[in-house]
């Protein structure tokens, strides 16, 4: 059975062109762009993709653009990979292997993220839902949504040779990153009062579970980086929950009775 990649595309010059290579062997390369202005489009076209656009609008995530590219594909069978994640020959082999004879209807895909031109280990197996039966899987457009499967879920084993590689962002990217994050989660969660406690013990948890529980001392300055952003992702984001709690912003109408 064939199967297709789904790539979702902004802006993405940078990796664009090694990911389609290690890609290139899937039966159907779909690229779904959300109205690039760089280069992205003429590589997605050098490398023999197909491209469908989404339109931008205001969008700082791919969400949106998810359930519309996964039933825009010609096969039954989907994987979707990020602009900046890398296929392994292995994972490929392995997923025409299962397709043979399918026991779950979508299976989680564990990846390897690097950063500071490090793997962080910490972070490992960090599965991501992205192989499925796009007959049976709907994608909601809120950010960091997983696919909603209409079956049963299962793993891919989580060796090495069967992860993404995700090549990561620069600091400044990921400063760029956690700003729209926080954002889109201040817009997708339910309204709640923050207090000077939770703004110091919160993020201070975080980093503790990270850096400590999750191992990532052992990843070095990367791995200490990495814990201070998990960190900092927590406390910008109650600030600006406590930011629209005294501004008033977070006021809602009642509704009429």
């Amino acid at each position: 059975m064939p199967i297709s990649v789904v790539i979702h595309t902004y802006n993405a010059q940078k990796y664009l062109g090694q990911v389609l290579e290690t890609v290139r062997d899937f039966d159907e390369v779909l690229v779904c762009d959300m109205e690039s202005t760089d280069d992205t489009l003429d590589i997605a076209r050098t490398h023999g993709a197909r491209i469908i656009t989404f339109p931008k609008r205001n969008y700082t995530v791919p969400e949106p653009a998810r359930d519309f590219a996964i039933h825009s594909v010609s096969n039954r069978w989907v994987l979707t990979v990020d602009a900046d994640e890398f296929v392994t020959p292995e994972l490929k082999d392995f997923l025409y292997r299962f397709i043979e004879n399918p026991t779950h209807d979508a299976l989680y895909v564990p990846r390897r993220n690097m950063f500071l031109g490090q793997f962080i280990k910490a972070s490992y197996p960090d599965y991501q839902l992205r192989f499925f039966d796009q007959t049976k899987a709907t994608w909601p457009p809120t950010i960091h949504s997983v696919p909603q499967i209409d079956g049963t879920v299962g793993y891919v084993p989580k060796d090495y040779q069967y992860a993404f590689v995700h090549a990561g962002i620069s600091v400044s990217g990921q400063i760029i990153k956690m700003n729209d994050y926080t954002e889109n989660d201040l817009n997708k969660r339910s309204r709640r009062k923050v207090n000077l406690l939770e703004l110091f013990v919160l993020p201070l948890y975080r980093f503790i579970h990270y850096y400590f529980m999750g191992g990532a001392f052992l990843d070095g300055i990367p791995g200490f980086i990495k814990a201070s952003f998990s960190a900092s992702t927590k406390f910008f984001y109650l600030a600006k929950v406590y930011e629209r709690q005294v501004m008033g912003l977070d006021k809602k109408e009642e509704p009429l009775s």
